[in-house]
């Protein structure tokens, strides 16, 4: 994790400049590809999964190296092949793990955040889960397993076939000539994100798209059907952590409410969006009958609740890095308590953005864990006074001011609107 957490350093600063650009460019053209508040709820969710796997907070079922030691067949000698065997296997892994978050009701928890934007842009790729306890994706690294190639391959591939994800996010660029054959591009994946109904569960491939081909899920993005992006069900907030257990407090209810017996146990693993027929007479939940008609969810956040929201998000953002670049000197549990302390400041100020009547108390559970932090270590902020000598006064005087502005937000803005949405087709 401590090799994670440094090749983070320096991909985040990369995915900053590309998202950068897009805007840039997106301006240039006369195209609104960007919200801040979305863009805002986007990049915090993106922090919550980093810091989630950077402390390691996965349980795998199954490891890969066991898989290799009792299935697997071959030993590869050539090095090259080696590593294409490797990408090749994690993108069938990949497909598979994104069909089955897709079309299985307990599985699209992990999924639901990356699509709840009602944008698409390179910031909602950022858009990733924090929900996974238990990590079932080994098991379809079978075929690499056979094959017998190394779990030290494998570590070295996967990363950078996660952010090759990144880059297809985005409506700048057009269909692509014959790299569409057998390339995921920027086209192939505005019809994934898509909730028209030609475009519904399709495109599921991560980097080659001839997976979808092969599996029956591919669809070409058609002129006359402009893609429309969210999910059926809007998310309505710009929590990142809310997001991340809606769908899964939903299937709770839903199962304790049934009276069916089979239907409690069922409701887990059945298409995504079933419920039992009793349960969603009782309690109906308002879906997107008409996707040309969505209203986009817009809390409407004065230019002062904006830009506090930016502060706010570069704040904890140098905060995340400060962690990641003294991993191993903070050691553990302390790495533990403070990602926990980053996941409550990113709750509180994305709470404030929604205007939420909650905004005021999430402050000031985050005001009085970071002052705790900082009396419990004599007024040090996990040796970042060796740093900077008067970084920690820096910080004390940030929770302060952060507390203030929730009351004044509170007073100012909260007290005098409730969430709306703007019209668009998304």
């Amino acid at each position: 994790m401590e090799t994670y957490a440094a090749v983070l350093m320096y991909a985040i600063p990369a995915f900053m400049v590309l998202i950068l650009i897009e805007a840039i460019v997106a301006r240039q053209r006369g195209m609104v590809v960007n919200r801040g508040a979305d863009t805002v709820s986007s990049l915090s969710s993106g922090m919550t999964n980093t810091i989630k796997d950077v402390l390691g907070l996965t349980v795998v079922i199954i490891s890969y190296d066991w898989l290799v030691k009792y299935v697997g067949i071959f030993e590869i000698k050539a090095t090259w092949l080696v590593y294409l065997i490797a990408f090749l296997g994690l993108d069938f892994a990949g497909y598979w793990v994104h069909r089955l978050n897709h079309e299985v009701n307990v599985f699209w928890n992990a999924h639901i955040i990356h699509h709840s934007s009602e944008e698409f842009n390179l910031s909602c790729a950022l858009r990733q889960s924090v929900s996974v306890i238990f990590s079932f994706f080994n098991l379809f690294l079978i075929p690499a397993a056979i094959f017998g190639i190394p779990g030290s391959v494998i570590a070295v591939v996967a990363p950078l076939h996660l952010f090759a994800q990144f880059w297809y996010h985005t409506r700048l660029i057009d269909k692509m000539g014959w790299l569409e054959t057998f390339l995921v591009t920027p086209s192939h994946h505005r019809v994934h994100h898509a909730m028209n109904a030609e475009y519904l569960d399709k495109n599921y491939g991560q980097i080659f798209i001839f997976w979808d081909k092969w599996f029956g899920t591919f669809q070409p993005e058609l002129p006359e059907v402009p893609p429309v992006y969210g999910v059926k069900r809007p998310v309505k907030t710009w929590n990142p952590i809310l997001i991340n257990f809606q769908h899964l407090w939903l299937l709770v209810k839903d199962a304790w409410r049934t009276r069916n017996w089979v239907d409690k146990l069922r409701i887990w693993f059945m298409p995504t969006g079933w419920r039992p027929a009793d349960v969603a007479e009782r309690f109906p939940v308002s879906a997107v009958a008409d996707v040309y008609a969505l209203e986009k969810y817009d809390t409407h956040p004065s230019r002062f609740l904006l830009t506090w929201s930016w502060v706010q998000l570069t704040i904890t953002l140098l905060l995340m890095l400060f962690l990641f670049a003294r991993f191993a000197e903070i050691g553990f549990p302390g790495i533990v308590i403070y990602g926990g302390f980053l996941f409550v400041s990113i709750y509180s100020f994305t709470t404030l953005m929604d205007k939420s009547p909650w905004a005021v108390w999430a402050e000031l559970l985050r005001t009085g864990l970071g002052l705790g932090l900082l009396w419990q270590q004599g007024g040090d902020w996990f040796g970042m006074a060796g740093w900077w000598s008067v970084g920690p006064y820096a910080v004390a005087a940030f929770f302060i001011l952060s507390l203030g502005v929730a009351f004044y937000v509170s007073r100012e803005e909260i007290a005098r609107s409730t969430p709306q949405s703007i019209p668009g087709q998304g």
